[in-house]
Parts: C-alpha cells; sequence; structure tokens
C-alpha cells in the first residue's frame, strides 16, 4: 500500500527474468552487463538493460525481498523523491562501476570484461538511507550477547547477495558510494539528478493506477503464517513511528530547556488572522516581535517535493526554528 514504484520494481524485472531464465534463453545475452562490448564497441543501450534485469535467480529473489524491505522509503518520501533517489543512485553507481574496474586493472592487474546484471546499484544504494534514517529496535537477544533487531534480516540478506557473485562486490561498493554521494548535502547531486515534476504526473496518471493497492482492511482473514507475518510487520512500523514521535517530543523539550520554546502557534494561520478586541488591546508592539526567522531554500523544497504548499513548509520551518525534522513530522500529523 503507498508504494506503486516499490510494487512495479518488484514484478516487471522478477517476471522478466524469471521468463529469460526459464523460457528465452537465448536473449539473455541481450541482458549481460559487458563492460567490454560498452567501452570497445560503444554499446551504451547495455547500461540499460545488463543494469535493470537479473539473469540470476538468486539475485532476483534477494533484491526483491530488499526492495520490498525498503518501500518504507517511498512511503515516508513519496513516490517522486523516491525515484529520484534510485535513477540518482543509478546513474552514479553506473559511473562508479566504470571507474572501479579501471582501478582494479591499474593497481591489481584484474581485467574484468563483464559484472552480474541487475538493478544491483541502487539496491545497495539504499542500505545508506536504511542504515542512517531507520531506527534500530531490539527484538530478541541470541545466546544472550547478540542481539537480533528488525534491521538484521535486511543486513542478511543484503549480505547473501554481496556473496552470490565473484565481481559483486563492485556492484556493492559502487551502489554504497553513490548511495552517500546523493544523500550528501555538500554535493547537492540531489538538486542535479532528480525526476522533473512533469515526468513524475505522466507516471502517476498512467503507470500509478495500475501498479496502486487499496488499503488493507483489518477485517479480511487470511491465512495463520501470513497473518503473524502482517502483524510483526506492524509491530516493527508502530514502533518506528513511536521512536520518531519519540525523537521529535525529546528535540522539543530541549529548546524549551535552552529557551528556544517551538511556537507551534505560528503553524495555525485562522487563529493568527482574527483580530477581535481582546487581541487588538493586548497586541504587541512592533518591537517587542522578534524578527521573522530565515528559513532555508534547500529545506523548502524538499517539503514541497513531499507535496506540501510552499506557505505551508515556510510556515512550519519558521515555527520550528528551521529544523526539517520536526517540521516535516508536524505537517504530516496536521
Amino acid at each position: 500500500d503507498k508504494a506503486p514504484l516499490s510494487k512495479s520494481l518488484l514484478l516487471v524485472p522478477s517476471a522478466i527474468s524469471i521468463l529469460l531464465t526459464l523460457l528465452f534463453q537465448h536473449y539473455q545475452k541481450f541482458f549481460a552487463y559487458n563492460l567490454q562490448a560498452i567501452k570497445e564497441d560503444f554499446q551504451i543501450w547495455r547500461l540499460v538493460c545488463g543494469r535493470t534485469i537479473c539473469l540470476d535467480l538468486k539475485d532476483t529473489f534477494c533484491s526483491s525481498l530488499l526492495i520490498y524491505n525498503f518501500r518504507i522509503f517511498e512511503r515516508r518520501y513519496g513516490s517522486r523523491k523516491f525515484s529520484s533517489f534510485l535513477l540518482g543512485a543509478w546513474m552514479l553507481s553506473a559511473l562508479f562501476d566504470l571507474l572501479l574496474v579501471e582501478i582494479a586493472q591499474y593497481i591489481f592487474g584484474i581485467t574484468i570484461n563483464s559484472l552480474p546484471s541487475g538493478f544491483l546499484g541502487p539496491v545497495f544504494a539504499l542500505f545508506v538511507p536504511f542504515y542512517s534514517s531507520i531506527p534500530r529496535v531490539q527484538v530478541t537477544q541470541v545466546l544472550g550477547h547478540f542481539s537480533i533487531t528488525n534491521k538484521t534480516l535486511v543486513y542478511i540478506l543484503g549480505l547473501q547477495l554481496l556473496t552470490s557473485g565473484s565481481y559483486i562486490w563492485i556492484l556493492a561498493l559502487s551502489g554504497l558510494v553513490s548511495g552517500i554521494c546523493y544523500n550528501s548535502s555538500i554535493l547537492k547531486v540531489h538538486r542535479i539528478l532528480c525526476v522533473p515534476s512533469w515526468v513524475a504526473k505522466i507516471f502517476s496518471w498512467t503507470l500509478e493506477p495500475i501498479f496502486s493497492s487499496a488499503e488493507p482492511m483489518n477485517e479480511v482473514r487470511v491465512g495463520m503464517g501470513a497473518t503473524v507475518d502482517i502483524q510483526r510487520q506492524q509491530r516493527m512500523e508502530l514502533l518506528d513511528r513511536q521512536i520518531m514521535m519519540s525523537q521529535v517530543a525529546q528535540m522539543r523539550r530541549q529548546r524549551q530547556q535552552q529557551g528556544g520554546m517551538i511556537n507551534w502557534n505560528r503553524l495555525f494561520p485562522p487563529l493568527r488572522h482574527r483580530h477581535n478586541a481582546n487581541y487588538q488591546d493586548h497586541r504587541p508592539s512592533e518591537q517587542d516581535t522578534p524578527p521573522p526567522t530565515e528559513v532555508s531554500e534547500e529545506q523548502v523544497a524538499r517539503l514541497m517535493e513531499m507535496g506540501f504548499s510552499r506557505g505551508d513548509a515556510l510556515e512550519a520551518l519558521r515555527a520550528s526554528n528551521n529544523d526539517l525534522n520536526v517540521a516535516t513530522n508536524f505537517l504530516l500529523q496536521h
């Protein structure tokens, strides 16, 4: 639910990979990630085909499970921002693939003519926001010392994918580096490599109705195994939201203790425009009014990418002392 892009990445590449493996094996050569053909014969189309469809069913299975777990980012940030991250990571990782192959040949004398195929670079890039922004919740302990958290299974899947091929470590390294570069506020890559709004609208009108899902109903009866899995996933997401809200509450308490109390009343424009008699009698002078907080245009753009209007974004950032996390959580709740 609320993740049509993740659903399309699960269904379409997996279906094509299964068909190529079982029925159309003679077409697999067109989806091989052949670096020699790209560099010598200038077959640029192999960058698209070879870096989209997996030719190994084990890689297909592991990457599909990882995309399923990473759907939380599309729910949080929206399909456009999620697709922009995937597009930026895909383009950057393609560049880093070629650089790492040349470095390996120059330093170690290893000649690499081909790499594992598939949508692996952006999948490994998603581990960067997963590590930095998803809270770590302990589920249980093994042997009293090893903690099992809500993120353990995802890391195990990533390790399984990392060990599935001989040169897949190049894809993993390029994906991680591209994820770090895209998330970096210094390089400003997210401003350059992004999906235009008109492209996002076209896909929302054409493809989103096909891959969108109805909100699950609690009254639907499912099997016992599915019920346990769904309940476990719902508990994890509930804990995730509770931890985020506790972090926001903690930040508010810290600001109040430091004297920088957040003026939440500024987030209610209708109340500000009610000029009754009592308000006019007790209205503070212009000298007592603090100067407005300067708002970062970058943070305003990020909030607008999530679907909020510019006016709401400006008001939320000014009221939260230019704190993007606090402003985002308040806008999502109101």
